[in-house]
């Protein structure tokens, strides 16, 4: 299972955490692991290179994870964008927990 942790300073999401294999069928034929990195991809490429934000983005391919951290004291426009773009990956990765419950978990910390 793929679990995705947002984690959130007051009401402002800072980040997230994916972690594991979604185990809905072999590497390289999984949809439900192909939804979820093409859509953390389509966020780091918006914030970091579109915007040009300097996202902390670490990938472990060991432990199948990612970390995603916005910098601080983001310009009032960029931030906004950027609340945009995480709260809507947290709503499609939910959607996708509806689709494939066993498979992807979506929480907040």
């Amino acid at each position: 299972m793929t679990t995705i942790t947002f984690l959130t300073e007051e009401s402002r999401i800072i980040g997230f955490d994916a972690m594991g294999h979604s185990g809905y069928s072999e590497a390289g034929s999984d949809i439900v692991c192909a939804a979820i990195t093409s859509a953390v991809r389509l966020v780091d490429a918006t914030v970091n290179t579109v915007m040009g934000l300097c996202a902390s983005v670490k990938v472990n391919e060991a432990d199948a994870s990612i970390s995603f951290r916005l910098p601080g004291g983001l310009a009032p426009t960029a931030e906004s964008t950027c609340q945009n773009l995480l709260t809507g990956l947290m709503v499609y990765l939910a959607e996708l927990h509806d689709e494939y419950p066993d498979n992807i978990e979506v929480m907040e910390a």
